[in-house]
């Protein structure tokens, strides 16, 4: 509908869209879409499963971490613990993402406490595994977050942004995004010069997933 209306751009970041734009639809989203509100969850007698279980305290640690009057202390202790969650279960990933935790994790990643900062860069790591988020992030504004956290982030926390840009590049469009963004691509140059083994090793990582988008 957007290029059927005359639009050469991409309606997310706005970069010019090449001649004849190889789209491919999104099948399995728009399934999702037109099937949710038919989804009406059932009443089970049985005992919770792990996985529910898992779900259930999923949903009290995003409380926590969103909540204006939770201290640093449980925030990172919910972070912590979200992060062991997300890294395994796929479902997790999704409803923290749904749930608005995103920018409460965002701004984590702004604090001078390190880390609440790394486990804030390793939960938002976690959530890029799952591609309908990639993008999400981005527009979300976490490349501003990350590059800040390569100039004067520790070295555990630099790595980590430097391994979430690679997660983030797998999309196209994000290659774009975060190549034009100021100083993203010099900000990894420098600490591929400067940094330990593993800040050089996640920058180099990064730098080849950033730089097969010719502009790059």
């Amino acid at each position: 509908q957007w290029i059927d209306s005359g639009n050469r751009t991409c309606p997310i970041t706005k970069l010019p869209l090449s001649e004849n734009p190889s789209l491919i639809p999104n099948h399995a989203l728009r399934s999702l879409i037109s099937n949710f509100a038919h989804v009406i969850p059932k009443e089970s007698p049985r005992p919770r499963t792990q996985q529910e279980l898992s779900h259930s305290q999923s949903q009290a640690l995003i409380s926590t971490l969103v909540s204006r009057s939770s201290s640093n202390a449980s925030k990172l202790e919910s972070l912590t613990r979200l992060v062991r969650l997300t890294k395994r279960d796929s479902s997790i990933r999704r409803k923290v993402t749904e749930s608005g935790a995103v920018r409460a994790a965002l701004d984590c990643v702004d604090s001078c406490n390190q880390v609440l900062q790394e486990k804030s860069l390793s939960l938002l790591l976690n959530l890029s595994l799952e591609d309908d988020n990639k993008v999400g992030l981005v527009a979300d504004g976490v490349i501003r977050r990350i590059v800040a956290v390569l100039r004067v982030g520790s070295p555990d926390c630099k790595a980590i942004a430097a391994t979430l840009l690679t997660s983030l590049a797998v999309v196209e469009v994000n290659k774009a995004t975060i190549g034009s963004y100021p100083d993203a691509i010099s900000a990894l140059v420098y600490l591929l010069r400067v940094g330990n083994d593993r800040e050089r090793k996640e920058s180099a990582t990064a730098l080849y997933a950033l730089c097969s988008f010719p502009d790059n």
